[in-house]
């Protein structure tokens, strides 16, 4: 079998198309972007993110709206998210954002619940009704020592039904 030149160079442009396919499924999959932010930037303090990442989905009643972009810790002490979303959005300012989880031990994420104020939220603007994420490792603890301390007082202690009467 003869090489020719014809047939190396057709399949030269498969494996080119191949490369190229590739390389632009893991730039749109990674989300990277060359112009930056170009959309609705929020930002939202939290008490405790419980391991939000970035990139993590920013959700409007479970569709997709925009991801979150960086975390930072303020002076305060407090995380501060800072959210991209789709610059078509129009949130009022009294929205309010709870880090949630995927099922019970899932990814965590940020959910919006709009809110009915005529003010609207505009780029760069903050978030100021905020919900923390639940720890499931702290409610299991307070299940546990919570009931541990709802159970019987100290035992030298005498029920005031038997304690002795005192005299006048």
């Amino acid at each position: 079998m003869d090489r020719s030149p014809g047939r190396d160079f057709i399949v030269g442009l498969f494996v080119l198309a191949g490369i190229a396919a590739i390389a632009y499924l893991s730039i749109n999959i990674g989300g990277f972007s060359l112009h930056g932010p170009t959309g609705l930037r929020l930002t939202a303090s939290f008490d405790e993110t419980g391991e939000l990442a970035v990139r993590a989905p920013v959700v409007i009643a479970g569709v997709r709206v925009g991801e979150i972009s960086s975390i930072t810790l303020q002076d305060d002490f407090r995380a501060r998210v800072v959210m991209d979303l789709d610059p078509t959005l129009k949130l009022s300012t009294d929205t309010f954002a709870s880090i949630v989880t995927a099922g019970v031990l899932g990814d965590r994420y940020i959910e919006l619940q709009p809110g009915g104020d005529e003010k609207l939220l505009k780029s760069g603007d903050h978030i100021n009704h905020t919900e923390p994420a639940v720890i499931l490792e702290r409610l299991i603890g307070q299940m546990v020592y919570g009931s541990a301390k709802a159970g019987p007082k100290d035992a030298h202690s005498v029920p005031a039904a038997t304690a002795p009467a005192q005299t006048p």
